[in-house]
């Protein structure tokens, strides 16, 4: 599987093929450029010393010397401290409740809203969040219980370019940049005529 988050070899590399990667870089995307924080899994697999993320090592890690890991410049986020506890978290809550695999996630979701619920339920998956990640399975990882699409919500509709879901090139990446402009400039735009 490609994916094209990281908008660099290596790092798209890694995402395509470990699904632990692909929910860290979920994860980090917050505050920072979508590229930035998909080009984290690999930044902190690199520092690991190993070409994949585990579930078991991260969880285990001492929690100051994890935090220091993603603090060492460059910074694997721009909140490198508390980016390293919900990582942590995220990695402990799959040791405690899928044995530290994250494909057991989605290998048996009955339903999308299934499917949804066990992404909401993952440490620092917000709503929008987990639907993002969902419509991502979908579209390109091809993930796709009953109802899929209806469960990611706006996200799941095709070409819809409003998320990383959307993202296979650089084109795409260009669409889904120009509508998160657009939502922000109608943001901004409502709120100045409520402030009159």
């Amino acid at each position: 599987m490609e994916l094209h988050l990281a908008q660099e070899p290596a790092a798209d590399e890694l995402l395509g093929r470990s699904p632990l990667a692909a929910l860290v870089g979920m994860l980090l995307d917050q505050q920072v450029p979508m590229e930035w924080a998909f080009a984290g899994p690999y930044t902190i697999a690199t520092r690991l010393g190993t070409d994949d993320l585990d579930a078991h090592e991260i969880a285990a890690y001492d929690p100051e010397e994890f935090a220091a890991l993603l603090s060492a410049k460059p910074a694997v986020h721009r909140y490198p401290g508390s980016m390293a506890k919900r990582i942590q978290q995220l990695c402990q809550y799959l040791v405690d409740h899928y044995a530290g695999d994250p494909t057991a996630i989605w290998r048996d979701a009955a339903s999308g809203q299934e499917l949804f619920g066990r992404l909401h339920a993952l440490p620092g998956f917000g709503e929008q969040k987990a639907r993002i990640f969902l419509a991502l399975l979908g579209k390109q990882m091809d993930v796709r219980p009953k109802g899929w699409r209806e469960a990611a919500g706006d996200y799941g509709a095709p070409k819809a370019y409003r998320s990383v879901a959307d993202i296979t090139g650089p084109d795409s990446l260009h669409k889904v940049r120009a509508h998160k402009q657009e939502l922000k400039a109608a943001a901004k735009a409502a709120a100045a005529s409520k402030g009159k």
